[in-house]
């Protein structure tokens, strides 16, 4: 019988490529604040919670970018009344160029600003 040789400190590296690359490149962190009432709809995107981060198929930082742009769009004005839109592309922050309040910042890893028509809606 033969036996063959198990190394545990190769296994672990590559298991942690193989991690590494199920990992998406571009990741899009959410943190919504909802109308007064609605936390449970509007936290429905996040598991019932006001943060979570999701994967997003950006290929390139550019990419990555313009879904964090995108992802501060507010359709649902009645029920979710803010967001912060934070974005990582390889692990590193990108800049938004808000801070958290929404301000204007350009060093701000936010993505959305404060001011946008479509916050601050609530009935």
């Amino acid at each position: 019988m033969k036996k063959t040789a198990f190394s545990l400190p190769l296994f672990l590296t590559i298991l942690g490529f193989a991690g590494s690359a199920a990992a998406a490149d571009c990741v899009i962190s959410y943190h919504r604040v909802a109308c007064a009432g609605q936390e449970a709809t509007s936290y429905a995107k996040c598991d019932g919670k006001a943060m979570c981060d999701k994967d997003s198929p950006a290929a390139t930082q550019e990419a990555c970018v313009e879904a964090a742009k995108k992802a501060c769009a507010n359709d649902r004005t009645d029920i979710t009344k803010t967001k912060m839109i934070g974005a990582t592309f390889k692990g590193a922050a990108l800049v938004g160029g808000f801070n958290h309040a929404g301000a204007a910042d350009p060093k701000g890893t936010n993505f959305c600003a404060g001011d946008r028509p479509d916050f601050n809606k609530c009935k």
